[in-house]
């Protein structure tokens, strides 16, 4: 097995063969006309906005994407903590941008390794406390950490919640020699319910008043900051609060959407839908490019089909996955309806099928999922394929 499997993830013995016919299945596959279409859409967006783009990394972890987001144009590539970052700069990823604090000295030694090895790393503070113990860890390695400071949102996540708390971190970042603070971060994506728009305007409205207020009082010592949010639901309100003169001209505005790369088949479709209505100048969208294939493997009942496909292949959070198509080698793919997926195992899809539905034993089934976040990180290799669904990579997967 192992040598089969070091082939495997090379990609050698699946490239350029049938998805259908000639991979073992499940396998969560790409197509790659909705990629780059999702690729170039994404960095066109930010572009006509002025913003930089640093996709977030931790939806895929897969370097290959990585690369292809980077060679379109992004800025850099966002993370969530040091291993994804390590992961990240050991294929060639150089600027990175950990939305998230760093805690811990296993950590920190971490970064403090990328570092010293040339990466461009830059992290988020929200207390003296830990303000304090970067300082001392980065003074003794004689580094400088480069960090933002996190705006929060009440009953939210990370982040400072008021002017007191900010002053009281500022003061402390400009008491502490190894640490430089080149701008200021938040997120959005855990505002929601009644007026839910309303709310994330004014909180970037709070992002860039902040930023501002920061500006004028000297503390990034006439570096030009950072400013940066914007999850995949919200990114076009985020986008239009930093579109503006006097920011584009004094600082970089960055978007960080993760999940837009592959799109999904439910909640970030609802949520593109919504952008749209927005702006219904918006020309194109993002469409769903990610989908795990599997063979119906057993129809014990009538009504029932019981696909070899569980949650340790697909994300079920925060929807069951999704039936696509029926596939049949030499046959055009059909959609499935009336199909619904009941339950998930770990091994076992029970899906529930129309009297009269056609499908065999053997027959492959697409399945969708919302977040796509949870589905990639069930897989080592991910496969790239054309609409003809013929393997072009398999790429390796770094959780």
């Amino acid at each position: 097995m192992a040598p089969y499997m070091s082939q495997l993830e090379k990609g050698s013995p699946i490239t350029g063969q049938s998805l259908l016919e000639d991979t073992s299945l499940p396998a969560a596959a790409i197509l790659e006309s909705a990629l780059a279409n999702n690729i170039a859409w994404m960095q066109r967006f930010a572009d006509d906005h002025g913003a930089q783009l640093a996709p977030h990394g931790k939806t895929t972890m897969t370097p290959a994407l990585f690369r292809r987001q980077l060679d379109a144009g992004a800025w850099g590539i966002t993370l969530a903590n040091a291993v994804q970052c390590a992961a990240a700069f050991e294929h060639g990823i150089t600027r990175l941008l950990m939305a998230n604090q760093l805690v811990g000295s296993p950590n920190m030694a971490i970064i403090a390794s990328l570092v010293e090895r040339g990466a461009d790393y830059c992290c988020l503070v929200d207390s003296a406390a830990n303000v304090e113990a970067l300082n001392r860890f980065f003074a003794e390695r004689g580094l400088t950490l480069q960090v933002l400071v996190e705006l929060g949102v009440p009953g939210g996540r990370c982040g400072v919640r008021d002017a007191s708390a900010l002053a009281a971190l500022v003061d402390a970042i400009a008491a502490a020699p190894a640490i430089t603070l080149c701008g200021i971060e938040g997120y959005e994506g855990l505002i929601g319910g009644e007026h839910a728009v309303e709310r994330v305007r004014t909180y970037a409205g709070q992002l860039v008043a902040t930023l501002r207020g920061l500006m004028d009082a000297g503390a990034f010592g006439g570096r030009k900051p950072i400013v940066t949010a914007a999850g995949s639901q919200w990114f076009d309100l985020i986008a239009e609060a930093f579109d503006q003169a006097d920011l584009r001209e004094h600082c970089t505005s960055i978007l960080r959407p993760g999940c837009y790369v592959v799109h999904d088949h439910r909640s970030y479709r609802d949520a593109l839908a919504e952008v749209k209505e927005r702006h219904p100048e918006l020309e194109g969208g993002l469409q769903p490019a990610l989908a795990v294939f599997a063979h119906v493997q057993s129809l014990p009942e009538p009504g029932l089909a019981v696909i070899a496909m569980g949650k340790r292949d697909i994300s079920c959070d925060p929807d069951l996955p999704i039936p696509l198509q029926r596939h049949r080698p030499g046959e055009p793919a059909r959609p499935l309806q009336d199909c619904a997926t009941r339950k998930v195992m770990d091994q076992h899809t029970m899906l529930a099928i129309p009297a009269q539905s056609d499908l065999r034993i053997g027959d492959v089934v697409s399945f969708g999922a919302s977040h796509p976040c949870l589905t990639f990180d069930k897989w080592r290799q991910i496969l790239r394929v054309d609409d003809e669904l013929r393997v072009l990579e398999a790429m390796p997967t770094f959780f």
